[in-house]
């Protein structure tokens, strides 16, 4: 009687612990999806974000913003050792001429290109903002499959236009001014480099059907990790430090196909560069 006294008790301790547990997981569900109709009420009351203009003045915010702290290192680089030893190319520095041309090259590209083909698509497709915002787990689920399809996308574009001798002169050349980066190489592009890659960057949230704030977060996030792909710093916070495996390149991949060119195609990730036998990471030291 007292062993099966014991089993019960047991049994209802376990329960308990299951029962807290649950209630727990559903409480953490509840703030997370608080805090995201909190975020989206209030983007929600933003008139511009209905624009046909909001695209442009979003893209060149984010971008600008990510490139800021960047630069600021770019600027003190030269004044402090402790900058100069997280840089993979200490020895470029970058010039008030080079950051001057890459700025310039980028606002041309968004008044002249990107504004009137985002009028364009404001007018074909208006911005329809739904009441409810997404969950949190769908919000991480879609924005990680973007960006590999993003990958995906860029590696084969990439590829592409360096193994044809026309595409690379005519089309993808001039991203290869610099072969010591700076953040705001990131969009010193030609036209059609800057439409195909924009084109991808809006196709995959309009495949997946995803909620407006959650292709937002995948602009900001793709935006980003370009910038940081293309600042020529490596930090101990840098993310392929943060992604275990090796799985995700960066910086210092990124870097290296600049320089050598011929090696380090995708964007982000490492799986396609190992799959085609172009990752390429041995000579990361030799150009420091």
């Amino acid at each position: 009687m007292l062993h099966n006294g014991t089993n019960a008790t047991v049994l209802h301790s376990s329960k308990s612990s299951q029962s807290d547990l649950s209630a727990a997981m559903k409480s953490s569900e509840a703030t997370e999806k608080l805090f995201l109709q909190i975020v989206w009420d209030w983007l929600r009351e933003w008139q511009i974000l209905r624009s046909p203009f909001f695209p442009v003045l979003f893209s060149l915010t984010v971008y600008l913003s990510c490139c800021l702290p960047y630069i600021f290192l770019d600027l003190l680089c030269s004044r402090l050792i402790l900058i100069r030893h997280f840089r993979i190319q200490p020895q470029n520095q970058v010039t008030w001429t080079k950051a001057w041309r890459c700025l310039c090259k980028c606002l041309h590209n968004h008044v002249c290109f990107i504004l009137p083909l985002s009028v364009v698509h404001w007018y074909w497709r208006p911005v329809v903002c739904p009441p409810l915002a997404p969950e949190m787990q769908s919000v991480i689920q879609d924005v990680l499959v973007c960006l590999l399809l993003f990958d995906t996308q860029y590696f084969l574009w990439h590829l592409l236009h360096h193994k044809v001798p026309w595409l690379y002169r005519f089309f993808h050349k001039e991203h290869h001014l610099y072969t010591a980066t700076f953040s705001l190489t990131a969009e010193h592009t030609g036209v059609w480099e800057m439409l195909s890659l924009g084109f991808f960057a809006k196709l995959n949230p309009m495949l997946l059907g995803c909620h407006p704030l959650t292709e937002m977060l995948f602009f900001v996030t793709n935006i980003y990790l370009s910038v940081e792909a293309h600042s020529g710093y490596e930090f101990p916070w840098s993310p392929h430090r943060l992604v275990p495996f090796g799985l995700y390149g960066g910086a210092r991949y990124h870097h290296l196909h600049h320089f050598k060119v011929k090696v380090n195609y995708a964007p982000y990730f490492t799986h396609w560069d190992r799959l085609f036998y172009t990752l390429q990471e041995d000579d990361i030291e030799d150009i420091k």
